[in-house]
């Protein structure tokens, strides 16, 4: 198969042909039709990710076929449309048992754990418990674009959230994530304030139903700026970028009793942010963690793509190639790409 490789962090990725992946008895290989690419790729290129074992191919947001089946593969057969989260659960640890696979003991995680979909072919174990039938309704691409940025928002705004219709939220960062946050948000009646340094993606914001828009760059006191717009602070504030500021501010912003929840990765230095903790305490603050999402959530997030209340297709930019997600990968980082990028060309 063709993939996107590389044996050292922070080296160019190349493009090889590697061995086809087989299935364990317990799970699929998958044809790529399509895989997102992810700021938490570019992290593991870099090595921030201690998961992940040299060499390596990347790629964890993805849709395609199931192209050959583990014997003991029971709900899936080969030509089924899937996607899978792209943390998997081992069905067996007391987190899947309680419905919890995104925090899974054992988890598998294409991409990280294991080599990913930045190839014409990916393996995925654990398939019954974890891979999402796709409707015939929904085309490869936009299916590829839920699997970590979407399906995480839906979950951290959702259900780590518990975002309520007349709620202000506040989403720090405009990137895939923040954006699929603000659509999710404002599809539950909330009132949501975007914050960004891209004039270009604060305008899209707005497009998508954020109701008011802070420039980071322009606006000293962003914390101050979204107790201004809302009258007291947001109720829930979520940050959807991952650095020591947006973390910060996001907790800061929160009127009392308000919910954090963050979503962006901080590693490497960024890893240890400094947090208002007096106001933590004084304000009864909650702060959450949102990593992922279950497999079984899928069809509360699917009914409403079908019925049009969400629409994450808006959200993608660019469609490119294997060959020209090596740059962009090795970009992410200042990356100013409005909308996600989707490889669809292998």
């Amino acid at each position: 198969m063709k993939a996107m490789y590389y044996d050292a962090f922070e080296k160019p990725p190349e493009i090889r042909t590697l061995p086809d992946p087989t299935p364990t008895d317990a799970g699929v290989v998958i044809k790529v039709e399509a895989t997102g690419l992810c700021r938490s790729d570019w992290h593991g290129w870099m090595g921030h990710d201690t998961d992940i074992k040299l060499p390596h191919v990347p790629g964890h947001e993805l849709a395609g076929t199931i192209a050959a089946t583990g014997k003991g593969v029971m709900r899936y057969k080969v030509g089924d449309r899937v996607t899978v989260p792209f943390v998997s659960g081992c069905g067996r640890c007391g987190e899947c048992h309680s419905g919890n696979a995104q925090v899974c003991i054992d988890q598998f995680q294409p991409g990280f754990t294991h080599w990913g979909s930045f190839a014409e072919y990916v393996a995925i174990d654990y398939a019954d418990q974890n891979l999402v039938a796709l409707p015939e309704s929904l085309d490869y691409a936009t299916a590829a674009s839920l699997g970590c940025r979407f399906a995480t928002s839906f979950r951290a705004v959702v259900d780590q959230g518990r975002v309520r219709g007349g709620e202000w939220v506040a989403v720090h960062g405009c990137g895939g994530v923040g954006l699929s946050a603000i659509m999710i948000a404002t599809a539950l009646g909330a009132n949501v304030i975007a914050i960004d340094i891209s004039a270009e993606k604060l305008a899209f914001a707005r497009e998508i139903g954020a109701v008011a828009v802070i420039n980071g760059r322009d606006v000293p006191d962003v914390a101050g700026a979204v107790e201004e717009i809302t009258k007291g602070g947001a109720h829930v504030s979520i940050d959807a970028l991952g650095s020591p500021v947006t973390c910060f501010n996001s907790i800061k912003n929160l009127r009392r009793r308000g919910r954090h929840v963050q979503v962006g990765l901080m590693l490497g230095e960024q890893a240890t942010p400094q947090i208002p903790m007096a106001q933590v305490i004084s304000r009864e603050l909650e702060i959450y963690g949102s990593h992922g999402m279950q497999a079984w959530r899928y069809e509360a997030m699917l009914a409403m793509l079908e019925t049009g209340k969400l629409a994450p297709q808006k959200l993608i930019g660019r469609h490119i190639s294997l060959e020209e997600a090596v740059p962009a990968l090795m970009a992410m980082d200042g990356a100013t790409d409005l909308g996600i990028s989707v490889i669809t060309r292998f």
